[in-house]
């Protein structure tokens, strides 16, 4: 999803010259609530914002709603203080997991040089399908066509000479659009971007560039590298220079292993019982298991976000003795992570439980612990949870649901246990 800053000067044509061009930057436009006004015909043309109720963020609004200033990552209720009439739809990410699948397939039609690299987006480099399916942009329109016609949602495509470029391209070709920077053009086209539009300039980098001088990529360019380098750091210096005269050499790589896996929430109001954040983050951890066993991954590593009344974030980890992808392994962690963590007091406004340090699992080597002898092995939980896949995946997630934990969360172990929901 591009959120960088645009320049109306850049949102025109660059030339036609396609030679040299077989990147393709495919991003759907507001991805989360393009999904649910495909669902909800009847909300098309009004501000929707996707998220949690007041105390959550927006993760998605449609353009109308961002019009008035909404844009993701922002407090709900600050967005409804600037969109008061916005329609509040709650995420499901599920279905968006599935719609991201059938994309990136249609995008996996085109060419096996595929690289997802978030939910909502891929680069494509489509050399090879030329012969095929035509030029690029023909290739391009053909995407847009297609993922509107199977999804009832819109992308826009930016096709370039390289990564950096292409990327840039579909943010200006937004919404529902394809911009093309011919190579030769690829100068020109960043000349007349804001310096933030760079990878890897957020608001601290741009004040320290401005204090230089340098407000924009064509004055980057044009400034000696040391003095770039001065201001923002040798190695981030010399990218910067790089991708402000058009230099990125990345290949689009089809195959990106998932770092971490996670899931958080923000509760209705502030919580101040222990075991109601642990009840919770039970219910996270099991969701981060069904989504490695899902992906057939395991994790070596549990870490924990807990967000306090007064929004102090505070993150703790732990390195597992053996990768896993069994919830109660995972909720152990959490669960001793957030018992060592010094609230000060105060409630807690969001819990978040992700595992991270990801391997297959098939490759994983399972290593017996002393608990496995007088515990239940953790192969036979592992079947249990399959098992309440196999569930799931039949009446949906809420069909089964992690329990209680017994004995108390200041007891030494704990047994999880799963209650069905009511399937009539």
């Amino acid at each position: 999803m591009s959120r960088g800053p645009r320049s109306e000067l850049a949102r025109r044509s660059w030339g036609t010259e396609e030679d040299g061009c077989s990147i393709l930057h495919v991003d759907m436009d507001a991805f989360f609530a393009s999904v649910e006004l495909a669902r909800r015909p009847q909300l098309r043309g009004l501000p929707v914002i996707v998220g949690g109720a007041q105390r959550g963020v927006v993760l998605a609004a449609t353009y109308e709603a961002r019009a008035f200033g909404v844009h993701s990552a922002m407090p709900m209720a600050a967005a409804l203080r600037l969109c008061p009439q916005a329609v509040v739809v709650p995420p499901d990410h599920a279905t968006y997991r599935e719609v991201s699948k059938g994309v990136m397939a249609v995008l996996g039609d085109v060419t096996a040089l595929v690289e997802q690299v978030s939910v909502d987006e891929a680069f494509l480099d489509v050399a090879g399908a030329r012969r095929r399916l035509g030029p690029p942009t023909v290739i391009g329109e053909a995407i847009r066509r297609q993922v509107r016609e199977r999804f009832g949602i819109t992308c826009s495509v930016g096709i370039a000479a390289n990564k950096f470029v292409a990327k840039l391209a579909s943010g200006h070709a937004k919404p529902d659009g394809l911009l093309l920077v011919p190579r030769a053009a690829t100068i020109d086209f960043l000349r007349v971007l804001p310096v933030g539009a760079l990878w890897g300039v957020g608001e601290r980098t741009e004040a320290s560039l401005a204090r230089w001088g340098i407000r924009t990529v064509a004055e980057l360019a044009d400034s000696d590298v040391a003095t770039v380098q001065r201001a923002v750091g040798k190695v981030a210096g010399k990218h910067l220079f790089d991708l402000a005269w058009g230099r990125d050499p990345r290949p689009v790589e089809p195959r990106r292993d998932e770092k971490s896996i996670g899931a958080e929430e923000t509760f209705v109001v502030d919580v101040a019982d222990p075991a109601v954040v642990e009840a919770k983050a039970l219910e996270l951890a099991d969701r981060c298991a069904a989504r490695l066993r899902e992906r057939r991954l395991v994790a070596r590593t549990v870490s924990i976000k807990v967000r306090t009344a007064d929004f102090r974030t505070l993150s703790r980890s732990r390195t597992l003795t053996t990768p896993t992808d069994v919830a109660r392994e995972i909720y152990l962690a959490a669960r001793d992570l957030l018992a060592g963590v010094d609230l000060r007091g105060l409630p807690v406004r969001l819990i978040g439980v992700r595992a991270e340090g990801l391997d297959d699992a098939s490759a994983a080597v399972h290593q017996p612990t002393l608990d496995e002898a007088v515990d239940a092995p953790v192969a036979t939980r592992r079947e249990a949870e399959k098992a309440m896949d196999e569930v799931r995946a039949k009446f949906g997630r809420a069909a089964i649901r992690p329990g209680s934990t017994e004995p108390t969360a200041a007891a030494t172990r704990s047994t999880t246990t799963f209650v069905p929901a009511d399937l009539s």
